[in-house]
Formats: C-alpha cells, structure tokens, sequence
C-alpha cells in the first residue's frame, strides 16, 4: 500500500500515515522531526520495507494532518500514536524517532510499554530549553508573512554546510516542506517541545533502546544523546560524525546501525555490524 491514508484522532483531528511493505513482515513506525513530512523517510524506506512493515506518519500541524488551533503537547504527540495503533490493530512495534519523533518515542516508552517491542531515538533530547526561546519562536512563526527564515534557520540546524551549497536535490525538498507548512501547526509543535522534560522518568523505559546522535548537532546536542543512553537502563550509545537530519546526512551509516539493532529482534543469530560492534556498547 503506497497510498496517503487518513484517520481521526478522539480529539478529531485528520492524521496522515502510510503503510509500505509486506503485511506479514514486524512493524516498524517512523517519526520525524519537528518542520518535517513523513517523506524524511523516503531514503530509508525502500530498504526497511524489505524487511518490516514500514508505518509513517505526520504529526498534526505537519504534512497531510490537520492543524488544530493552540499549544500541543507531548502526550497529545503521543496518544496520536497510540490511537494510530488501536485504530490499525496493531498491539506492538519497533519505533524509530527523530527529533520530536524521538521525544515521543521516549513517551511512548514510559507511558506505553506494553506497545513497543524494540526502541531507536535519534538526534533527540530528554529536555530543550529555555522555554523562552520556544516562545519566541512561536511569535515568529505566527507573525511572519512567511515562514522563509524559520526554512533557513532549520537548514542550518539540520544540515552540514557543505549539503547547503548551492543548490542540492536533497536539502531543497525540506526547504520546500517548511515553506508549504501551516504556521500553527509549526507553532503547536514548538509548543510541544518546549513543555516537554523526560529526564527523570526516562529511567522507567524498559524496552531494548539504541540511541544514535551526531557528534557536530547543534539542536540536540551529542552529550544528550550520552545523557538518554545513560539514563534508560542498557540503552545503546551510537556517535555518528554528522549533524542532525542523519538518516539523510549519512544515510548508510545510519540504516546498518538501524538494521543491525532490529536485526537482533528479527534473527537470534543476527548480529551488529563490526565497525559499529565497539561503538554500542551497554551503558550503565
């Protein structure tokens, strides 16, 4: 099924997802960053729908979902999810998050447990702050004719400057993406962000965790990557030299990480690829 699909959420707002792959494959869900679609994956899915049934979708305020009024909230993020999961009926699944997909990825692991087989958060954080700085975001982007500086603010935040010369096939549809968004969407979402602070109940998280930061994220920064793989019990630490959007940055590096961890779930004689063999080692 390679089709934009739509559900309504309790609280009714209109969701985006796609489903790609073999239905008799294990599910894995993707979430992205903040100011992205559930495209941030296209890279990437080819190659997970060999192995997995792939479920993207886009947060409310982003993409194809709809852009209720107000502040939004991580458990909001994160009961979007779980109706998504109910509504498909799908009890349990691997989750790989980035960014704000993996502040709620983090959710999902403290509040629904029972839901999430195998973990990945990448380029994410326990808690960003200060909230001032959310806030005047928000004023930003809701104020602005367009949303033309946030577009280059996030191209800096998320790509090396060596991807932002001249003009790349692959930045510019992210560009293109921020530039289609709703403002209060972005802004709910900001909202999100800025409320949200896991570093204590992050602890509670029991599912099999690999962690992946980039050693130059100038967003979620390498040593909160270190933090999160220190604070969930037997999590995995993965530093990649790169910034923040990985999977796109370095694209092979981060699927044989990505594969290698799932690959244990799939396979008991699976194993991590030996480069990476040194870097993921259990923190605690």
């Amino acid at each position: 099924m390679a089709d934009t699909l739509h559900f309504k959420t309790g609280d009714g707002a209109r969701i985006a997802y796609r489903l790609d792959g073999p239905e008799d494959r294990p599910v894995l869900m993707l979430s992205n960053s903040i100011a992205t679609t559930f495209h941030m994956w296209d890279g990437q899915v080819p190659e997970l729908a060999k192995s997995f049934r792939v479920l993207r979708y886009d947060f409310r305020g982003h993409g194809g979902s709809d852009a209720p009024a107000g502040a939004y909230s991580l458990d909001r993020l994160g009961r979007d999810v779980l109706e998504l999961l109910d509504f498909l009926g799908l009890a349990r699944i691997h989750f790989l998050g980035l960014s704000l997909g993996g502040f709620v990825g983090q959710w999902l692991g403290i509040h629904a447990p029972e839901r999430i087989d195998r973990l990945i958060l990448s380029n994410t954080s326990q808690h960003l702050g200060p909230a001032s700085y959310f806030d005047e975001q928000i004023r930003n982007v809701l104020a602005a004719s367009d949303l033309s500086a946030t577009a280059d603010m996030f191209m800096r935040n998320w790509f090396p400057a060596s991807m932002l010369d001249g003009q790349s096939t692959t930045v510019e549809p992210f560009r293109a993406a921020i530039l289609a968004m709703s403002p209060q969407g972005l802004a709910g979402c900001f909202a999100a962000v800025r409320d949200a602070d896991l570093r204590r109940p992050i602890s509670l998280i029991t599912a099999p965790t690999l962690v992946i930061g980039g050693e130059d994220d100038k967003v979620t920064l390498a040593n909160h990557s270190e933090a999160i793989a220190a604070t969930i019990p037997s999590a995995k630490l993965l530093l990649l030299r790169g910034v923040h959007l990985l999977n796109v940055e370095r694209p092979e590096e981060f699927m044989e990480a990505v594969l290698g961890f799932l690959g244990a779930a799939r396979d008991s004689k699976a194993v991590v690829p030996n480069h990476f063999a040194g870097a993921l080692q259990a923190i605690g």
